[in-house]
């Protein structure tokens, strides 16, 4: 039987012919080789399949799934880590990429540090054509020994979710409820690790990560529509987004292996950050928009 990996790098990828070549080479070309490299296609209508079996092709670390249709951002992501076979784990974008000593960085982090559960490097913004947008600082360096102060510190980093693109240990990645089918569901993973433990920044800017229409971010403006692109099965007509975080939040803590007194603190910063005055009101239409709904829910039946 094949040796298992020291890393899985899991790529879910859609349509991604335009950028994926760059995130390929950058991936085979990491200065720490021993890896495996799971890509899960969803349904893809481009030329991605065939790209992606030509870089399998070439690589034997490489091992490519296909879905026969789009199940989902939520499905994909979550379907290549459950497929990992390395002590450690990270996601890779289709259209992003790293300079070649990241991942190296990354796994000496990991290996020097036993207390850490995630490193990620510094990232930096670009446009479509590879141009500068900005060298962003995420704040998601957080190394207390208490988790319910990394969790409120937490609350204080960048919504960017980059570090989501980090390498974290597969153990405690699969203690999570990893990317769930709603809007921010990865930035809800990484207050989930940030309860589960410490998570340690590489001070050098070595991620790239690319803004462009057709990134989700960018394609899927609404609610509704990041809804769709996290699970475009779900049939759910009610959309609380707020409450559902909230509760995805929750659950996170409940599953962390810490202390009593941990927890309750940890709950008490979850009910501080959803009480302040525009959270607040938010939760609050949504409960009205719940109550309204449901006569209508109960005539239809």
């Amino acid at each position: 039987m094949k040796k298992s990996p020291r890393v899985t790098i899991g790529v879910p990828i859609y349509n991604g012919e335009k950028y994926m070549r760059q995130a390929f080479d950058s991936i085979l070309n990491q200065t720490f080789t021993d890896f495996e490299v799971i890509i899960a296609d969803n349904g893809s209508t481009d030329d991605t399949v065939a790209i992606c079996q030509e870089y399998a092709a070439q690589d034997d670390r490489i091992i490519f799934h296909q879905n026969e249709s789009n199940l989902g951002a939520a499905f994909n992501y979550n379907k290549v880590f459950h497929l990992a076979r390395g002590e450690y784990f990270r996601w890779a974008a289709h259209d992003d990429y790293n300079e070649p000593t990241a991942l190296e960085l990354m796994v000496k982090m990991l290996d020097e540090n036993p207390e850490a559960i995630l490193s990620y490097p510094k990232t930096i913004l670009i446009d479509g054509n590879d141009d500068l947008i900005e060298y962003h600082e995420d704040y998601y360096d957080l190394r207390s020994s208490s988790a319910s102060e990394r969790f409120s510190k937490f609350f204080k980093s960048s919504a960017w979710c980059h570090p989501v693109f980090g390498l974290i240990r597969t153990e405690v990645l699969g203690r999570t409820g990893l990317i769930g089918n709603f809007a921010s569901s990865d930035r809800v993973l990484l207050g989930e690790l940030a309860v589960q433990g410490k998570c340690y920044e590489i001070p050098e800017h070595l991620a790239y990560r690319r803004l462009h229409p057709e990134n989700s971010t960018e394609a899927n403006q609404t609610d509704e529509a990041m809804m769709n692109w996290y699970d475009p099965m779900k049939k759910a007509k009610l959309l609380t987004p707020r409450i559902v975080r909230m509760i995805a939040y929750a659950k996170g803590i409940n599953r962390a292996p810490i202390s009593f007194g941990e927890k309750v603190k940890s709950y008490g910063v979850l009910l501080r950050f959803y009480l302040s005055l525009d959270r607040l009101e938010g939760v609050q239409k949504e409960v009205k928009q719940l109550f309204r709904a449901v006569p209508r829910f109960f005539s239809r039946a």
